[in-house]
């Protein structure tokens, strides 16, 4: 069922349009992700979809009864409320009246014999029964855990930045809605958290539109990709993956077509040049071929982004620990860490949110003292500090004369000198685009413009504090290239899988008390061989109810489950053989996109039932085991 449609939409600006003329469908199983450059348009047509922003052109319908909620980037908030309070602000009857209790326990707080509030309160718990909003109320606080809020009593204004994004995400996730839309969900989540997101998502049920840079992410919890690529709208079946294979046939298609375009405009120019008469009919024909050939208009290739900047020489001495300690009221956050950075060093700094990652990269730069021990940083260093902030771009200045303040030219790694201007465009900052004010840019393009003000100094030390968010996956992928060739150290503090796998070859892993353990290998690898430290991420399954104690537990399999445990095995042993065919079919498929979409459709069916098959045996070999441990 169709639940919502957007047609022919377009929407732009003076000096920038976003997108023209695109059109796009959401049906009730869709688990959208949208991805676009920084500056695309990606939060422009999400709040289009959502209600929230008026198109220049086209219309918005939604079927009758759905209901769409949208997690904005500045939620609203009252100040003084409690963390369990405001989790509870929606537009629901049972949300208003789970707010309205909370207030009264708040107020019964303040006044523990005051009769009318105690009376108000057991009128309420009746309204709450009828309701059934007790399991809305345990599902929030049970959200607010996972994601890191432990005590729900402490008010908004107390809260951090991360922390108000965090209760207005699990606001998000407990609100009753056909069609949830998250813009950058994972900003600001620990791993364990973003792993608990993940399943909450991919068994929710309803429609899901996100916006995210985390690839790992899109590969778990989509089935769908729609791009926002130069002004239009491209929408691909399947997971991250799967787009980046479609989207390498679309592009070869492109630069067939503008290849043949460009040789059937070099033989017109050609006879063109001859000196032919254009008197007679076919001539004039031909001149006017040439005329409407050069004014066709193709999509052009994209432009990419090009980091190419010479770093200051690095001697051997770059950055050493020497039991340094650290405590913030009574916690210690770092313990006796010693530690030499050396060139080439690619470290990445992992850990629970609050447990002093980015204390520790204060302390190289010199914003943090530490309480004991030594942070010795060699006389060759050029940091670079990439942090969450951004808080030294003035939005007053236009784009080129925050650049100019850093340096007029620079010199690239091949030994080119290049102006300011000409680095801004290989940043993808167009010479109109300069000349704009940087309280214009999208919260992206800030940060684009933030890291080339950083490069521009030729750091040779790069401290990334995460600097996935708010970055589009075209520049994370540009960065990543960069990193991997940049002769300096590069210490990286980041939640996003992907991107330290690329990017990090050993890890610094703060767990509680302090300690910082060192490990050799990559994120992915750490998660497997430690999967208790992102143990609270996990969704927990659903309670059943307790049996009566007169009940004896199940000893065995009843037949039924039985002979579904005996063949559960060879049905996803066929499942996946089913999917083995099905993509080498597609790899035969050449540019015949109707088939394409057509098997990729295929390939979704069977992931999902040998999804399901996988859940179910799961449930069948816990059982099994448990039957064991009962005879033994």
């Amino acid at each position: 069922m169709t639940m919502l449609t957007i047609e022919n939409v377009s929407k732009g600006y003076i000096d920038k349009p976003l997108f023209k003329d695109i059109s796009l469908s959401i049906k009730e199983n869709d688990k959208l992700g949208l991805i676009g450059p920084n500056g695309s348009g990606k939060s422009t047509l999400v709040g289009i979809i959502s209600g929230t922003v008026v198109p220049d052109t086209g219309k918005r319908s939604v079927g009758k009864e759905i209901k769409v909620y949208y997690l904005q980037q500045d939620p609203e908030f009252d100040q003084e409320g409690t963390i369990i309070r405001e989790v509870f602000r929606g537009e629901e009857d049972v949300l208003k009246a789970l707010y309205t209790y909370q207030q009264l326990l708040e107020q019964l707080d303040l006044e523990p014999s005051n009769q009318s509030v105690i009376n108000e309160i057991s009128r309420m718990n009746i309204k709450l029964d009828n309701l059934k909003a007790w399991d809305i109320e345990s599902s929030a606080k049970s959200i607010l855990s996972q994601l890191g809020l432990e005590n729900l009593s402490v008010r908004v204004s107390q809260l951090s930045g991360g922390e108000r994004k965090r209760v207005a995400l699990a606001r998000a996730l407990i609100t009753p809605c056909d069609l949830l839309i998250l813009d950058e969900p994972t900003n600001h989540l620990d791993t364990g958290s973003i792993t608990y997101l993940e399943d909450f998502l991919i068994k929710r049920k309803g429609a899901l539109l996100l916006i995210t840079h985390d690839r790992y992410f899109l590969d778990r919890v989509v089935n769908q990709i729609i791009e926002i690529d130069r002004t239009s709208l491209y929408t691909y079946k399947g997971n991250y993956s799967q787009f980046l294979e479609l989207k390498t046939l679309r592009e070869e298609d492109i630069a067939g077509s503008e290849r043949k375009h460009r040789s059937l405009l070099r033989k017109e120019l050609a006879w063109i040049r001859q000196g032919a008469k254009a008197r007679s009919t076919k001539q004039k024909f031909r001149k006017e071929r040439y005329e409407e050939l050069k004014e066709k208009e193709l999509t052009k290739a994209k432009s990419t982004l090009e980091i190419d900047i010479a770093s200051q020489r690095l001697g051997r001495k770059v950055i050493e620990f020497d039991n340094v300690s650290k405590s913030f009221d009574d916690r210690k956050l770092i313990r006796d860490f010693t530690y030499t950075v050396v060139p080439g060093d690619r470290i990445g700094i992992i850990g629970k949110n609050g447990t002093g990652k980015s204390t520790l990269l204060n302390m190289i730069t010199g914003h943090a003292v530490p309480d004991s021990g030594e942070v010795v940083i060699g006389e060759t260093v050029k940091i670079g500090y990439y942090d969450q902030e951004s808080t030294v771009l003035d939005d007053e200045l236009r784009v080129i004369e925050y650049i100019k303040n850093i340096r007029m030219n620079i010199t690239t790694q091949s030994g080119e000198t290049i102006s300011a201007g000409q680095m801004l465009e290989k940043f993808l900052f167009p010479s109109h685009l300069q000349w704009t004010y940087i309280k214009r840019l999208s919260g992206g393009e800030k940060r684009r413009l933030y890291l080339l003000g950083i490069l521009m100094e030729e750091p040779n030390v790069l401290l990334l504090d995460e600097p996935t968010n708010d970055l589009d996956i075209d520049t994370l992928t540009i960065l990543e290239d960069f990193l991997e060739d940049f002769g300096g150290a590069v210490i990286i503090v980041s939640h996003d899988r992907y991107f330290l796998d690329k990017c990090a070859d050993h890890l610094f892993c703060f767990e509680d008390g302090g300690v910082i353990k060192r490990y050799v290998g990559s994120f992915s690898e750490y998660i497997e061989e430690h999967p208790h430290q992102i143990i609270k991420g996990k969704v927990k399954e659903p309670q059943r109810a307790p049996q009566k104690q007169k009940e004896k537990a199940k000893a065995k399999f009843s037949y039924k489950e039985q002979k579904e445990y005996d063949e559960i095995q060879g049905i996803m042993e066929d499942l996946e053989s089913q999917i083995e065919h099905t993509q080498a079919e597609i790899s035969q498929c050449g540019s015949d996109y109707v088939k394409l979409q057509e098997l990729q459709e295929k390939i979704d069916e069977l992931q999902t039932q040998l999804d399901q098959k996988m859940e179910r045996w799961m449930e069948l070999e816990e059982m099994n085991e448990m039957f064991k441990d009962l005879k033994s």
